[in-house]
């Protein structure tokens, strides 16, 4: 048997969009991930669904995996053929043990490539604001283990050198020694007030900065109960001025925003709030079934060709009507020469995935508008009009178009039902006021919402509720709610560009 190969992968300082495009392709070969503690999980996205997923997570307490048990698994997968990839945090060269992994891979003969990471003392520093080399005040930068090798009986860390330093010294994995630190620096000569940084949680929305002097740090991230992983940065870049922490000044930074839609469409969201520095909550108060089996949408599909234009009002209705396309062995060619109208800009662009360019999009998006345009737009009168989109969906769109003179056919691509989730832990953070927003984006998410959630409870809670649009909010106010917004752009950036403007007021 060929033996397997081995990529061993920078998962960068924390947030997963920041690792290379390098490290997302490799991932997506893999055959077996091996990722340690600060890895972010959600780089797993990545991986091949058959793919052999293995956490080691390293920790002072608790359950742990060693050194030697990893090397045995690295040996084990590649010499079985797999390509394998180690993520690890961070840069794996970069006190990551890299060197050690390596050494048992070559001796095996098994081949492998380094794939970097950005390394977490520069990511944190510029996510805080800390510029680590400035001509004014520091033209080196030095990056030093706060946690040396166990049983080492003499340390290789140079204390008088680092005291010292005419520049930015960074330490890793330093909060466990964090008084004995800077103890063992001011004993060598370095002074009592020397700017101290320590950045933990870096590139998270939870991320916390605690700055002073290097002999008040370790008391000062005490009392504001700082803990790992945290890193230390000491010199003159410590104390830059406050007004490059750009990250930590995004209007959503820190906001905790509850995401009410399906799994799926909770990552979709997740991910633009985590884009815009704000912490999502996932809990799916959906689930979307497919109604593509049916025998309404396959005796439509087979007479598709005959429709004038063809209606989407979602992109969950795109997507799985391509889907079920895809199960047929057709493709868009179904369509013949009938146009293509869409809801909405992000309708249209999950359209534009599947190679279709819409031919009429709204410039308000919600179904009445749709209607009353597309009229005004096209001559529909005697023109045949399918409507493929949620079985929920209100009938006003439709009495739109049958007054404009169209011959309508309202066909159901899928549902919405409710889905149950663990909801003690989402009552429990609005109870203690430690969520700032719930979201809606379907009347469906609030009523799969407000089965589990009793509405009194938000009512008299101090978290605030966003609606999408006006159908939504109207289902909201029905179960007696108070809705804080509705946003004005009738899609998820103009619902979180509607809750960034309540910050800049």
């Amino acid at each position: 048997m060929d033996k397997g190969f081995v990529y061993l992968v920078g998962a960068g300082p924390g947030r997963a969009d920041l690792i290379t495009v390098r490290g997302a392709e490799v991932l997506k070969i893999a055959d077996c991930i091996i990722y340690d503690k600060l890895a972010n999980p959600a780089l797993l996205k990545f991986a091949r669904a058959d793919a052999e997923i293995i956490h080691v997570p390293k920790r002072t307490s608790g359950a742990s995996v060693t050194q030697e048990e990893i090397n045995r698994l690295l040996l084990e997968k590649a010499s079985a053929g797999q390509t394998v990839v180690r993520l690890k945090g961070g840069d794996p060269c970069i006190f990551g043990r890299c060197a050690e992994e390596l050494a048992v891979l070559i001796e095996a003969g098994i081949g492998f490539e380094i794939v970097p990471g950005i390394t977490a003392g520069i990511a944190v520093a510029a996510y805080a604001g800390i510029m680590l080399t400035d001509r004014e005040y520091s033209s080196q930068v030095v990056f030093v283990t706060g946690h040396e090798a166990q049983g080492k009986r003499d340390s290789s860390i140079d204390w008088h050198l680092l005291a010292k330093f005419s520049g930015t010294i960074v330490f890793y994995m330093a909060m466990g020694n964090l008084n004995s630190i800077a103890e063992r620096l001011m004993e060598n000569g370095m002074g009592a007030d020397t700017p101290t940084a320590v950045i933990a949680d870096a590139t998270f929305p939870t991320q916390r900065v605690v700055k002073a002097a290097l002999d008040d740090i370790s008391e000062k991230c005490k009392q504001q109960g700082i803990e790992p992983p945290a890193i230390v940065v000491i010199g003159a870049a410590a104390g830059s001025n406050t007004r490059l922490n750009w990250f930590m000044k995004k209007p959503l930074f820190g906001k905790n925003i509850v995401v009410t839609r399906d799994a799926v469409g909770n990552v979709d969201f997740a991910a633009k709030i985590i884009s815009r520095c704000g912490n999502p909550l996932k809990f799916a108060a959906i689930k979307i079934k497919p109604l593509t089996e049916t025998n309404e949408f396959l005796r439509t599909l087979a007479k598709i060709t005959e429709y004038d234009w063809i209606i989407f009002t979602s992109g969950n209705g795109v997507t799985i009507f391509f889907e079920a396309l895809q199960g047929l062995g057709k493709d868009a060619r179904v369509f013949g020469s009938a146009k293509i109208a869409a809801i909405g800009s992000r309708t249209a662009a999950k359209l534009s995935e599947f190679g279709i360019r819409a031919d009429f999009v709204p410039s308000v998006f919600t179904g009445k508008e749709l209607g009353i345009q597309l009229i005004s737009y096209a001559n529909l009168r005697g023109k045949k009009v399918l409507l493929l989109r949620s079985q929920l969906a209100s009938n006003e769109l439709v009495e739109i178009l049958d007054k404009g003179g169209a011959e309508v056919q309202d066909v159901a691509v899928y549902t919405a039902i409710e889905q149950k989730s663990e909801c003690v832990w989402l009552i429990e953070k609005i109870s203690n006021s430690r969520i700032d927003w719930l979201t809606f984006a379907s009347p469906s998410a609030v009523n799969g919402f407000f089965e589990q959630i009793r509405s009194d409870l938000i009512n008299s809670a101090k978290v605030k509720v966003a609606s999408i649009g006006p159908v939504t909010s109207e289902r909201l106010k029905t179960l007696g709610l108070s809705i804080d917004l509705t946003a004005t752009d009738h899609t998820l950036d103009g619902l979180l560009d509607a809750i960034e403007q309540t910050y800049k007021v």
